[in-house]
């Protein structure tokens, strides 16, 4: 099956189990106010976090250096914010793993050693001659 067919079906009905078992125990109104809170919250600290990799980052900039992973690491924080906006008790924690510099690391050189691989960067020669056409007029 797709994975995002899988996703698509999986993560709202994970959601919408989470929001009865959890709402059954802690109420309607303060499991409603706990997802506003965390929406909140979770956008204000990737705010916050997205300002402190615009700053590594152009510190990297000055010292004419590549800032790769101030790039992937802002693109972590946007896709963190998307699923702390969206309501749900399983996005909001995914979105507070990448949210918080130690673990948005740890989860980054675990996808970076999934994708990479080491004989794509292994210089690769054609043997051959060359002839000069010019020459020979």
């Amino acid at each position: 099956m797709n994975t995002a067919l899988l996703l698509i079906i999986g993560v709202p009905l994970l959601e919408i189990y989470l929001f009865i078992k959890i709402g059954s125990q802690i109420g309607a109104l303060t499991t409603v106010s706990l997802i506003l809170l965390t929406a909140l919250l979770g956008v204000w600290y990737a705010r916050y976090e997205g300002f402190n990799t615009l700053r590594s980052g152009m510190t990297q900039l000055m010292k004419n250096e590549l800032p790769f992973y101030e790039i992937v690491s802002g693109a972590a924080l946007a896709v963190a914010a998307a699923l702390l906006i969206f309501p749900g008790f399983a996005t909001d924690f995914f979105g507070l793993l990448l949210i918080f510099p130690l673990t948005r690391k740890f989860l980054l050189s675990k996808v970076s050693k999934k994708y990479s691989k080491k004989d794509r960067f292994v210089d690769k020669y054609i043997d051959g001659e060359s002839e000069d056409l010019d020459d020979k007029k």
